[in-house]
């Protein structure tokens, strides 16, 4: 059975709602939305927002408010959901939600920022090392399904000005190794299996309307185990839905 799945950085579920969220989110109808950087509590949010018709709802909240988060509303009831990457020293961020379902693991992940200096960039770094052995756990036992805002471009094709950016967090070569790492060890970027072209992103500075000008980065993805990837039917880009910085991504795929 294919299933469609829709990964986005919504950059505040409160304020993406006063632009259509709802109605778009309707129209699409995937069978799982994940969200990243929500930027608020299940109290704070709508009724249409925190209990949507035909979906169950499920959120991971940052300690600090009005910061990080992820959601998932999906059509089919999970088996299990946990918060937690593996580790408990990186789980008060709200950035992991992983749901079991009969034949899959599905992983939304708001992956840290190398922002604000080294020891945040140490903090990616560990969150990475922590999100592969909990990957590498889960491909053992069923197909992993994984999205997310992964806050690095993998290659040069990824970004538009990538000799600008080599030693700026979200291009850096330690941020770039950790990818690489994910795909020698299990993991596919679904994204690259159907299209091999540059001016392919998903991130754009809002300051400088880099929109308008395509000048921008590739930087959410959806992930999965290798062993499944010829399940794989689509995985795409979706640039012209609007809202947010960020553009959904998606996944069609047999389970």
């Amino acid at each position: 059975m294919t299933k469609r799945f829709i990964s986005w950085n919504v950059n505040g579920l409160r304020a993406i709602e006063k632009k259509g969220f709802s109605a778009w989110f309707k129209k699409e109808s995937p069978d799982i939305l994940a969200l990243q950087e929500t930027k608020s509590a299940p109290e704070q949010l709508s009724a249409a927002l925190r209990e949507p018709p035909g979906y169950f709802a499920y959120f991971s909240v940052a300690g600090k408010k009005g910061y990080s988060g992820t959601a998932v509303y999906t059509k089919e009831k999970p088996l299990s959901v946990s918060e937690s990457i593996g580790d408990k020293n990186l789980d008060g961020e709200g950035r992991t939600l992983v749901l079991e379902f009969e034949t899959f693991y599905f992983l939304n992940i708001y992956y840290p920022n190398g922002g604000q200096g080294p020891h945040r960039i140490d903090y990616k770094l560990r969150f990475y090392a922590q999100f592969l052995k909990l990957a590498k756990e889960l491909m053992k036992k069923k197909t992993v399904v994984i999205c997310g805002d992964v806050n690095t471009a993998h290659k040069e094709i990824d970004l538009a000005r990538p000799k600008e950016n080599e030693k700026n967090t979200g291009f850096l070569p330690e941020e770039r190794a950790w990818l690489d790492k994910f795909f020698t060890n299990g993991l596919t970027d679904t994204f690259r299996l159907f299209n091999a072209d540059g001016g392919n992103y998903t991130w754009w500075d809002y300051k400088t309307k880099a929109r308008e000008r395509n000048v921008g980065w590739r930087i959410d993805y959806f992930f999965v185990d290798t062993a499944s990837e010829k399940k794989v039917k689509k995985s795409y880009i979706m640039p012209d839905v609007q809202g947010s910085d960020h553009c959904p991504i998606a996944l069609e795929i047999n389970l």
